[in-house]
C-alpha cells in the first residue's frame, strides 16, 4: 500500500536553541524554523506537507532538528539546521521523500545538509494483518 503525500508529516522541534540561546521560546532558533517552514509550506509551488510544533524531539546537542515522516514510511530526523537558510534545503528534501512510496531516498539524491545532519531513521510501524 502506497501513501499519499498529503500524508507527510513534517515535526520541528520549536524549543531548539544554542547553548546560551534566548529563553523566550518565540525567539529560539527552533520556532524561528517553524515559522519560516510553516510559511513556506503555504506557497503554491510547496510540497503538501502538514507541519507540526513539538516540544523537543531530544536532539538538544543537535539544534534545529525535525522529524519527516508518513504511513508505511521510513522516518527521518535531522538536526543541525540553521533556521535562516535551511528552509529551501528542506522543502528540497521533502520533495524527494514525497517522491518515494517508503520514505527510502537515496543517500546520494538527499540535500547535503540532510546526508550529514541525520540523527537517526526509523521504520515504519506495521500492523499484522489478520
Amino acid at each position: 500500500m502506497t501513501s499519499s503525500h498529503e500524508e507527510i508529516c513534517l515535526h520541528v522541534c520549536v524549543t531548539c536553541r544554542q547553548a546560551g540561546g534566548p529563553d523566550d521560546k518565540a525567539l529560539r532558533p527552533g520556532a524561528i524554523l517553524h515559522r519560516a517552514l510553516t510559511d513556506a509550506l503555504a506557497r503554491p509551488d510547496a510540497p503538501k506537507v502538514r507541519v507540526e510544533a513539538v516540544e523537543c524531539l531530544s536532539v538538544c546537542k543537535r539544534p534545529c532538528t525535525v522529524a519527516v515522516s508518513g504511513p508505511g514510511r521510513w522516518t527521518y530526523i535531522y538536526g543541525d539546521l540553521n533556521p535562516d537558510t535551511s528552509v529551501e534545503t528542506i522543502l528540497d528534501g521533502l520533495r524527494l521523500y514525497a517522491a518515494t512510496t517508503d520514505g527510502l531516498v537515496p543517500w546520494r539524491e538527499r540535500p547535503e545538509a540532510f546526508r550529514k545532519g541525520v540523527v537517526a531513521r526509523i521504520p515504519p510501524f506495521k500492523t499484522n494483518a489478520a
